[in-house]
């Protein structure tokens, strides 16, 4: 059989715009000699809907939608997701549904089994999992259709089984000849190689053919790298696609020959992902542009290199807002960042506001030294700049800082954390200098200048992160053992760490969520980041 997967990129609501996509790609696939086209999971509504899930017209609007896609569609069999009203009179109101298009009519519904909660799903908050599971004739083939977490559960490969059932098993016990799964996987460094272990042992296991459909695209803090793939029955990859990029792949299960698995080096992948993340973030918000506050340093260069990108040169502007502290050398690094990039580069320096607000505030603050409230006006000035250019020009502020920042506070709100996304904040501080490395591979991008020196916000005189920090490296490997991995400090200290330091930084990462709470959403590209996916109370006496 001639099977085309589609791999496409939605927008949660967007019902005209995402069957277009649908009906382009199913024709295309008729016109390839396919016999059977496959969409990912909720390709219809998008993926994820969340609460919009509770709303009747919005449910409404999938089966109308649906009715319309049989209308339009091609000549070849489509398996098309979709969300389906749960019409049982209890439960949930939904499901997460597959729906089997023939000659314009929908021949069969089948329905996703197992519901994630965790990390960032939250399913059964608003799907109701299938009563029975049973194979569909498509062609005179029994075909197996899951979706996405219906073959997360092998009791070889997932150690932390969360559930009962085996989809799977069930549909191979009842007669299926070959598998499908419609998947909205969010990408995460290390998971395609996941996901090539646990398809290749799913096929293995059951001597099947394995044909997986991925979506593709960023959608809120997600990226969905599409990475469609095709197994023999062997457990072999016949086929995969590029990752993180529209495309129809046609397989011919018949002729079909083994092939390796993607491998491109790790900051590749990251640098695909923010771009596809930030480029969809906007486009999809209404965004055509967007502005980034230049320091010099490394976290907006690499910032300022991935909206170039995502949205071309022409479409971001960065500004300088140099103060007394300000370096020269930061000013010049900039400066020929900007240059390097092409985009358009201004500079506003902030003393005189500066100067002004603490004239302002000296009968108030009379007798109190100068400290951190004076380094953070200064952020904030600079928020208050670059939110008057985003408000003047309708172009959304990217903001600039990392994940070990964002751990531990070291960032100001209303300040340096003013914008619309963070695009960085998923990256510890030693990826991004990696990042940048891997940016400047082929020519001088990022001025050398800017990966070498110290790192500092410039808000005092001779300030580096180092002042107030431990070294990166120490950081984030501690970041990395509480946040990701979820060590107590009794584990972390058991592994080489000295226990001040690592008592030190797990108090700033927990007095600290606050501002995560208030923080512009961002880019998950790890297996744990902060926000939707880590719920950590903000009043709380527990570390």
């Amino acid at each position: 059989m001639k099977i085309a997967i589609a791999q496409i990129n939605t927008t949660v609501g967007d019902f005209k715009g995402n069957s277009e996509k649908i009906v382009e790609a199913w024709q295309r696939a008729d016109e390839a000699g396919a016999g059977l086209v496959v969409f990912p999971e909720l390709a219809l509504c998008g993926y994820p809907p969340r609460d919009l899930l509770f709303k009747p017209a919005f449910l409404e609007a999938n089966q109308t939608a649906l009715k319309r896609l049989t209308q339009r569609g091609g000549n070849s069999v489509a398996v098309v997701g979709f969300a389906s009203r749960n019409d049982s009179g209890s439960g949930r109101p939904a499901r997460n549904s597959a729906a089997v298009i023939e000659d314009g009519n929908v021949v069969a519904v089948r329905h996703k089994s197992l519901m994630p909660t965790y990390d960032v799903f939250d399913e059964d908050r608003y799907f109701e999992p299938a009563e029975s599971i049973e194979p569909v004739e498509i062609h005179g083939k029994k075909i197996g259709i899951t979706i996405c977490e219906d073959i997360w559960n092998d009791d070889v490969f997932i150690h932390d089984r969360r559930y009962d059932r085996r989809p799977a098993d069930e549909l191979a016990a009842a007669g299926a000849e070959l598998f499908l799964n419609l998947s909205a996987s969010p990408w995460s460094l290390g998971k395609e190689h996941s996901r090539h272990i646990l398809l290749s042992q799913l096929s293995t296991k059951h001597s099947m053919p394995v044909v997986y459909c991925n979506l593709v695209g960023g959608n809120d803090e997600l990226v969905f790298d599409g990475g469609r793939q095709y197994y023999n029955g062997h457990g072999e990859l016949g086929a995969n696609a590029a990752m993180f990029d529209e495309d129809l792949m046609v397989v011919d299960t018949d002729t079909i020959e083994p092939k390796l698995s993607n491998t491109e080096p790790d900051d590749e992948k990251i640098y695909h992902a923010l771009s596809l993340g930030v480029r969809d973030y906007l486009h999809k918000c209404g965004f055509k542009s967007a502005v980034i506050g230049l320091s010099g340093g490394i976290d907006s260069a690499v910032t300022a290199a991935i909206a170039v990108e995502a949205l071309g040169a022409e479409n971001v502007r960065g500004m300088a807002m140099p103060s007394q502290y300000s370096s020269q050398g930061s000013l010049d690094d900039a400066e020929a960042l900007a240059k390097a990039l092409g985009i358009q580069y201004d500079v506003v320096p902030i003393e005189p506001v500066f100067e002004q607000l603490k004239t302002q505030l000296t009968d108030i603050f009379a007798g109190c030294d100068e400290d951190t409230a004076e380094e953070n006006m200064q952020a904030r000035i600079r928020g208050n700049i670059l939110m008057s250019m985003s408000n003047k020009f309708g172009s959304l502020l990217l903001t600039t800082g990392n994940k070990s920042e964002l751990a531990v506070g070291y960032c100001t709100l209303y300040g340096d954390m003013c914008g619309g996304l963070a695009v960085i904040s998923d990256l510890p501080k030693l990826r991004v200098y990696s990042l940048a490395k891997w940016i400047n591979r082929d020519r001088e991008i990022i001025p050398d200048s800017t990966i070498t020196k110290p790192p500092s916000a410039e808000l005092r005189p001779d300030q580096v992160d180092q002042d107030s920090l431990p070294e990166y490296n120490v950081l984030d490997a501690i970041l990395e053992a509480y946040v990701v991995d979820g060590q107590d400090a009794e584990s972390i200290i058991a592994s080489g760490h000295d226990a001040d330091t690592v008592q030190r930084i797990i108090r700033l990462i927990n007095i600290n969520e606050y501002k995560r709470r208030q923080a512009a959403p961002g880019i998950k590209v790890t297996s744990k980041a902060f926000g939707v996916g880590r719920r950590i109370p903000v009043a709380k006496r527990f570390m």
